[in-house]
């Protein structure tokens, strides 16, 4: 299928880093701003290449690349840029609505109080709906191996009708269950929060268990689900009790398939099982996840699943519908969001 028509087809993100989503020049900038002398290289195409992390192999190698990124996010300007630069190059990617995710205790180093931070990530939302149309709304995440995600889960509860539609458990999975935050999960939810967290990534189905007795209604990657399931000559034949849930209630699966061979999740794209659990009928929606951290963009992960998976415009427009419907935004925004899909397919 011609790129260019790719290109052009709307699309609903619903997994994309604020953090792992920045342009190598605007790296270079914010650091030349702030007096940060820490940066691997010196030039956009240096950087660009330093940051590419397609040889990272495990979750945990892959995650050092933020250290750089967030580095540069610790004040507000830097903050509203990056954020409002991703809103401009997702927009002209197709995006016709997306959800940005990003933990904002990550980003007190310079001095700057939580909210501050919320403001201002925020507000470079607000100026790239403005400038491109689309709906943005952010996700806050806690990490699964830090200890304050009470904290995170009140400080965006604080957000709930100001643009924060969400609550996430990031960060490393093998060995830090969701459930050591369950209390931050339930606190979130009470403050009219949805909640999507990373399950079935670095860990196996035994998280997504863990993450759906905390009360996931979306799963952050949730591939390793296939350990679930009984596949026989490329069909899905029979489905374990965690498996058997997912499908039955329709729960999202935030599936990123780049980022995913980056981390070692899976040796190969032909090896990826986003085609088989989307011919399955699982709620697969596709998304970047880390565009710079994976050198990708969602008309990439289009590419990706019609050449190797056999995706039609058919399915990409089913999965685009999907994530549409599993977006954590407000009934009237869903509703302009599936009117946008179905309109721009026809055209494409």
């Amino acid at each position: 299928m011609d790129r260019a028509i790719l290109q052009r087809l709307p699309k609903v993100v619903l997994h994309d880093h604020l953090d792992g989503g920045l342009r190598p020049a605007t790296v270079l900038d914010l650091a030349r701003e702030q007096g940060y002398e820490g940066l691997p290289e010196a030039t956009v195409a240096g950087l660009s290449r330093w940051f590419f992390q397609a040889g990272s192999a495990t979750l945990e190698r892959y995650l050092e690349a933020f250290a750089q990124t967030v580095a540069v996010m610790q004040t507000a300007e830097s903050l509203e840029r990056v954020a409002h630069e991703a809103v401009l190059d997702l927009a002209a990617d197709g995006a016709v609505y997306a959800e940005l995710r990003f933990a904002p205790m990550l980003h007190l180093a310079g001095g700057l109080r939580p909210e501050r931070v919320m403001d201002a990530v925020l507000a470079g939302c607000a100026a790239g709906r403005r400038q491109t149309g689309i709906p943005v709304f952010v996700i806050a995440c806690a990490l699964r191996h830090l200890d304050d995600s009470a904290g995170v889960a009140t400080l965006a509860g604080q957000f709930a009708h100001r643009g924060v539609v969400g609550f996430d458990l990031a960060g490393p999975e093998a060995g830090f269950p969701a459930s050591r935050h369950r209390a931050a999960c339930r606190a979130a939810t009470q403050a009219g929060l949805r909640l999507t967290l990373h399950a079935g990534e670095g860990a196996g189905v035994d998280s997504m268990a863990d993450a759906l007795g905390c009360g996931a209604e979306r799963f952050g990657h949730g591939v390793r689900l296939i350990e679930d399931l009984t596949v026989r000559d490329g069909r899905v034949v029979g489905m374990g009790p965690v498996a058997a849930q997912i499908h039955a209630r329709g729960l999202a699966l935030e599936v990123c398939p780049i980022s995913n061979l980056h981390t070692g999740t899976f040796p190969s794209i032909e090896a990826h099982p986003v085609g088989l659990l989307h011919r399955a009928g699982f709620a697969v929606t596709l998304n970047p996840d880390n565009r710079l951290m994976s050198g990708t963009s969602m008309t990439e992960e289009f590419a990706q699943v019609v050449t190797h998976h056999g995706f039609t415009v058919e399915d990409l427009q089913a999965v685009s519908l999907r994530a549409a419907e599993a977006a954590f935004c407000d009934g009237a925004t869903r509703a302009e969001i599936r009117e946008r899909v179905l309109a721009g397919y026809p055209a494409a």
